[in-house]
């Protein structure tokens, strides 16, 4: 079992990164029936060496705070009571914000990719939503200099940390890159964990636990083995063959 990552959830946008409405809240009928679902920070006192959960156990989390999360992700979580995370780029919440600019699959226009507000995420965080750090300003972290990328995931813990009235002590590294440089520099930016998305095995640790990608079209077989032990570092959408071809020799149940 393993800890899920999804990026937002909406209809209109076809890119890798949305998935569609109904297909979440197909994947989310089966966690209800087939995994507990575990706060983030529960889960990560569970992980095993191999950055595994417990057997029928799961977690949520959500990159980049999409404004869609609001509309399409909250009500279906709430029915099921899932506790969940969302990592948010702080600057989209600073003075001035942000604009989407990270993304490869833009929608074409006069579409727009837009954020959570303050105010939205205020009101998540009421009903009991958790949310944490995706950087500054979802830079890639691994092309800065030590001090430039302490004072980006500095400067976002801060300014979230004054956001939620709480401390902010996890990071998700953006798309998932990270090196030993990023990591000396996220814990002397004051996290405790950070997490990552491998697409190959690589070492784990406190600031690099392993999440699995969920993606536009991933069906819910694909999401069954990504959840299921052995954890598989299939992070990019593109390989949909790799995850058939696991997916034969999965029996059907749950």
């Amino acid at each position: 079992m393993t800890i899920l990552c999804y990026h937002s959830v909406q209809p209109e946008w076809a890119s890798p990164l949305a998935v569609e409405p109904a297909d979440f809240a197909e994947q989310c009928a089966w966690l209800h029936r087939r995994r507990r679902v575990l706060p983030l920070d529960e889960a990560v006192r569970l992980l095993d060496r191999s950055g595994r959960l417990p057997r029928g156990t799961a977690a949520l989390t959500f990159d980049d705070g999409f404004a869609e999360l609001h509309r399409h992700a909250l009500p279906v979580l709430a029915r099921y009571r899932f506790p969940w995370t969302v990592f948010l780029v702080a600057q989209t919440l600073a003075p001035g914000g942000q604009p989407v600019d990270w993304v490869d699959t833009p929608p074409p226009p006069p579409q727009r990719l837009s954020t959570l507000t303050a105010d939205q995420v205020l009101e998540m965080q009421e009903l009991g939503v958790d949310f944490q750090s995706h950087s500054y300003a979802h830079l890639d972290l691994t092309e800065l200099s030590f001090a430039e990328c302490v004072t980006d995931l500095r400067t976002s813990r801060e300014l979230l940390s004054d956001l939620l009235g709480r401390s902010v002590s996890s990071l998700a590294f953006p798309r998932g890159r990270h090196s030993e440089q990023v990591r000396r520099a996220a814990e002397r930016a004051g996290y405790h964990y950070a997490f990552s998305l491998p697409e190959r095995h690589e070492p784990i640790e406190r600031f690099a636990i392993p999440r699995v990608g969920i993606y536009r079209g991933n069906s819910l077989r694909a999401v069954r083995i990504k959840s299921a032990r052995p954890y598989l570092p299939l992070r990019t959408h593109r390989r949909y063959e790799q995850l058939a071809a696991v997916a034969r020799r999965v029996p059907a149940r749950g």
